[in-house]
């Protein structure tokens, strides 16, 4: 069996359980307010937007951060 993929369960937690997906990435006060905004049926569209958002400049800040380790490690 293949183990699924953590960024993918990233993802569905964001799709599902927004406001945790923020938590989770140490974002307390957004997740809250997130939170906030789930509770409502409406509110719960861009409550996952902003999670997906929040989780894909993670990564990019990720690949940042390693791109700029190994430009230094260069020198």
């Amino acid at each position: 069996m293949s183990i699924i993929n953590p960024i993918i369960m990233r993802y569905v937690l964001a799709f599902f359980l927004p406001w945790l997906s923020l938590i989770l990435q140490g974002k307390v006060l957004s997740g809250i307010l997130c939170l906030i905004l789930q509770l409502t049926i409406i509110g719960w569209i861009p409550a996952f937007i902003w999670a997906a958002t929040a989780l894909n400049r993670m990564y990019a800040d990720r690949r940042t951060n390693r791109v700029i380790r190994a430009m230094n490690g260069n020198r």
